[in-house]
């Protein structure tokens, strides 16, 4: 199934969350004024294409007539595939509950994304400790500062901060145990740069 933009998921999980509690669908002025949409005209758009991609079914002519495809995670654009390791903080503080956070907007909103699960602890000192998880943006350039996911002679990855120096490339560890890495530019391939850390406690 086709994934799905930030408004959809708020309609779907809506919808998904009144049919649990309810036993029935909700109207389209039930929707819409739940999620502030200005009419059930422009609410009618975001259904077409929560049908189109397969998550709902409508039958026309008929009242609170949409029916769940298959019960869906709303927020299923968090997942991203996890396709290795690679070698390479502070928990999070405890917050009072504010506001909602989007999770998938943050680490990946419409960009295409990956995972890796980090082996080794060379870059501590930016909290990106071993066994952690880290959601990288799939790309070929990266600017002075960055982390990313370096490739060395076209075999070896690793996770670091970049660094262009005149011809050369400073891969630099966030760990004094470690050396930077300095090579040539034409030898260094960047496939992505980090957009965020995830760490589970148990």
């Amino acid at each position: 199934m086709e994934q799905l933009t930030r408004r959809q998921a708020q309609v779907l999980e809506y919808i998904t969350t009144y049919v649990k509690q309810h036993g029935c669908a909700p109207s389209l002025r039930e929707i819409a004024g739940r999620l502030g949409v200005s009419s059930v005209g422009s609410l009618h758009k975001h259904l077409v294409h929560l049908e189109r991609k397969g998550f709902i079914r409508r039958s026309w002519n008929k009242s609170r007539s949409i029916e769940l495809v298959r019960e869906q995670n709303p927020f299923s654009r968090s997942r991203v595939p996890l396709v290795g390791t690679v070698a390479a903080g502070l928990p999070v503080e405890s917050l009072e509950d504010v506001e909602e956070v989007d999770f998938a907007e943050m680490l990946t909103g419409e960009r295409d994304c990956f995972a890796l699960r980090v082996r080794g602890d060379s870059m501590v000192d930016d909290h990106i400790a071993d066994g952690d998880c880290i959601v990288v943006e799939k790309r070929v350039e990266a600017r002075n500062g960055e982390l990313v996911i370096a490739m060395v002679d076209g075999s070896e990855c690793t996770l670091k901060r970049f660094y262009r120096e005149g011809d050369n490339v400073r891969l630099q560890p966030a760990n004094d145990a470690f050396e930077p890495i300095i090579v040539s530019g034409e030898r260094v391939s960047v496939l992505g740069v980090v957009q965020g850390v995830v760490r589970r406690y148990r």
